[in-house]
């Protein structure tokens, strides 16, 4: 048996992981791989970092990318709020329909960037955009698939009904007007 302290050794070595940026350690891994030559496997270069404090982490230079991203989403899916048209049949109700799956993509499309730069809230933001563009679009489709009750806002029908002419009005000799 060895004399190595794993525990230690092991430290060690998440203490350098730690050190290192995800972008760093990712750029590392695709452009150094380990060369074969003759048989015997040379070990990749370590880049050394400068060292952080434990409870300070940088905020990484493309945070402010995820904050804009999930700007963008939000202020889609506060536009939705106030659709100028009414949503009750026809054109307007595809337009609408299509516009909340248009917001529940920027919430997915925000979440990957806030995701990928380790922002909670603004993550928490975009999870909500998502769930919000999702919930508007199930309001107008689901009585309209049979899965809801329709009521007179929201009826069974994508198409607006024609409308109603009354009966030709008859002159003095019969001929219709």
């Amino acid at each position: 048996m060895s004399d190595r302290n794993w525990e230690a050794e092991l430290a060690k070595i998440d203490k350098q992981l730690a050190s290192v940026s995800d972008e760093a350690l990712l750029a590392e891994s695709k452009a150094v791989a380990p060369a074969k030559s003759a048989g015997r496997t040379v070990p990749a270069p370590t880049i050394a970092a400068p060292a952080r404090s434990a409870g300070a982490a940088a905020p990484s230079a493309g945070a402010w990318r995820g904050w804009v991203k999930v700007a963008i989403a939000v202020g889609a899916a506060a536009g939705l709020m106030f659709w100028p048209w009414p949503t009750s049949c026809g054109g307007p109700l595809i337009g609408f329909t299509a516009a909340t799956g248009a917001v529940a993509l920027l919430g997915i499309w925000s979440a990957i960037g806030t995701w990928r730069h380790r922002l909670g809230l603004a993550h928490v933001a975009s999870l909500l955009v998502v769930v919000g563009g999702l919930a508007l679009g199930a309001r107008e489709v689901l009585p309209r698939v049979g899965y809801a009750a329709p009521t007179p806002a929201r009826s069974e029908r994508w198409s607006c009904p024609a409308p109603s002419v009354g009966p030709p009005s008859v002159g003095p000799a019969g001929i219709p007007s």
